[in-house]
């Protein structure tokens, strides 16, 4: 599959471009403050001491501290909504760069991981070389109470060594919680693990407060490496000195040491308040419990639930965080609107699929199992819905499906629930955007799971055939499991019948056939499924057509 260069560039130039000059600030990060404390005055003495293990320690923990702000820059999710909602600020490439938020807030995390272990191995080789080269002239650089203290007791009895070793501990956790095979197994241990951010930052911020670097300051008076009466130095030098025949390399009084102030605060507070605020704010926001109004059980076991909350907006594509104290007070899970508030409706919808422990016990809290000891009627029973916090809504790469003129959404199972948000602005007319024709792809295993929104599918196709519009909605479904298969017999649901297919999509056919429709074109790639859809998309979009039109892949992905 050959790549094409403006496909390329319009998929992966602009995430290269950030990496590149994350790379660079790095880059470059590490090796000023490398030089300058390999090479800088005020740090002669120190250097003579500890070695390259200094610098190292110093340049690492630079980029330590660069990461350690960048990273929590993308967890401001209010934040990143407003700047994509503000289109006269935000160009389309932009908003694109924003879905790779939760992709660079890896690459932060990741560097954090390996430039610790760097920081700590340096560190690990100062405290030894703080023992053994004990300084007799310069007592004030020294870490070490003597010469040869063990370096364990060096650790253990410093600021530095204390707050080290709890970073390293509570760092080994968060990383190794934030696997992919952890998250998937047990999001619960990801959740609160990951909330140890908090204790995290304040153990940094106290770090370096101990002061176990000391950098010269009365260069003028003690140009190092000049000559002093008390010095440790050769038979040879202390000849010249008292013979006087050296008289600039006399050191008018002795070095003073004092540590350097503590600069982690001046890299992490800004983003750190910035965070704060942003949570406090959502805090707020999502302080009201909604109101639940209808809960439906749909087949391969997926709810619906419809909500209505005061001053609640949403823009089709966005998602939602949910809270439910009846299941767990700390936990929040994101799920994608299928429905959002118009001008004839107040409420907002999602739909869920019973996955894990918390959807299970929300499920059951939402939908209990009938009390057969109960004396009055099932039907007169009074339904009680558990209290429901939600926060939100957040932006998505599926806002932008409105911004093309040609779209194409492909959704594996319950991923189609972003497209169905998208597909009820247009069934309730919403007017305003780009979108001249809409490819919409949905692949299932059962069949059943197409009945989640056959209505909706039937009564687009419906209201636009009405409109004289055929052409504007390109519908396909693939069911890929062939067991039992039954067909959609009602007759309301002939639309879908006919565009029922057996079998996986054959996407480069129908990527050429999209290309050859819409030639010269910009398409919009919108996927939410399976992560081998998305690799194959992906890669499709990067391919070169004889047809010059260029497909750019965004993929749905919660942050």
């Amino acid at each position: 599959m050959v790549v094409s260069m403006r496909s390329w560039v319009a998929n992966e130039g602009g995430k290269h471009l950030v990496l590149m000059l994350w790379l660079g600030a790095n880059t470059w990060l590490f090796l000023k403050t490398f030089l300058l404390y390999s090479t800088g005055q005020q740090y002669h003495y120190l250097y003579k001491m500890l070695g390259l293990g200094l610098c190292i320690s110093r340049a690492s923990a630079s980029v330590l501290n660069l990461n350690c702000s960048l990273v929590l820059l993308p967890m401001c999710r209010s934040l990143l909504t407003f700047v994509r909602g503000t289109h006269a600020v935000s160009s389309r490439e932009t908003r694109r760069l924003l879905d790779k938020s939760k992709t660079f807030h890896v690459a932060c995390g990741v560097a954090i991981c390996i430039f610790s272990v760097v920081h700590v191995s340096a560190h690990l080789a100062n405290i030894v070389n703080f023992s053994v080269s004990y300084s007799e002239d310069f007592p004030a650089l020294n870490l070490a109470r003597y010469r040869g203290e063990d370096p364990k007791l060096i650790i253990m009895t410093t600021i530095p060594g204390v707050t080290g070793l709890l970073l390293v501990l509570i760092l080994f956790l968060m990383f190794t919680s934030s696997s992919y095979c952890v998250r998937l197994s047990n999001y619960e241990i990801f959740w609160y693990t990951h909330n140890l951010f908090i204790v995290f930052y304040i153990i940094l911020m106290v770090h370096m407060v101990g002061g176990a670097l000391k950098y010269q300051t009365n260069l003028e008076a003690h140009p190092p490496g000049c000559l002093g009466t008390n010095q440790s130095s050769t038979e040879q030098q202390r000849e010249e000195l008292e013979a006087g025949e050296d008289e600039e390399r006399r050191c008018g009084e002795e070095a003073h040491f004092q540590p350097h102030y503590p600069q982690t605060w001046l890299w992490v507070s800004g983003p750190l308040c910035l965070y704060c605020a942003e949570r406090f704010y959502r805090y707020i926001r999502s302080s009201d419990p909604v109101t639940i109004v209808t809960v439906i059980r749909h087949p391969c076991d997926v709810i619906e639930l419809r909500m209505l909350k005061k001053h609640f907006k949403a823009r089709p594509g966005q998602y939602i965080v949910l809270n439910c104290p009846g299941v767990s007070s700390f936990e929040n899970h994101p799920f994608t609107l299928t429905t959002v508030p118009t001008e004839n409706k107040d409420t907002f919808g999602i739909h869920l699929r019973v996955v894990g422990d918390w959807t299970e016990r929300f499920t059951q809290l939402l939908l209990p199992e009938p009390r057969i000891d109960l004396e009055i009627l099932p039907m007169v029973q009074q339904r009680r819905y558990p209290k429901l916090f939600v926060d939100g809504p957040f932006g998505s790469p599926s806002e932008e499906v409105f911004n093309y003129d040609v779209s194409v959404c492909v959704a594996g199972g319950i991923g189609v629930t972003p497209f169905a948000c998208v597909l009820h602005a247009l069934l309730d007319g919403w007017t305003g955007f780009r979108l001249q024709r809409l490819y919409f792809v949905w692949v299932c295993r059962e069949l059943q799971s197409f009945y989640w929104f056959a209505e909706l599918l039937c009564a687009l196709h419906h209201k636009l055939w009405q409109e004289n519009r055929p052409d504007y909605f390109n519908l396909k479904l693939y069911v890929s499991q062939t067991d039992n298969l039954q067909s959609m017999s009602e007759e309301k649901y002939r639309p879908l019948t006919s565009r029922l297919l057996v079998g996986r999509p054959r996407w480069k056919l129908l990527f050429d056939e999209i290309g050859k429709t819409n030639k010269h074109k910009r398409v919009g790639v919108f996927c939410c499924g399976p992560k081998g859809i998305s690799r194959t998309l992906h890669r499709l979009c990067n391919s070169s057509r004889s047809s010059g039109t260029t497909f750019e892949f965004n993929k749905e992905s919660f942050s």
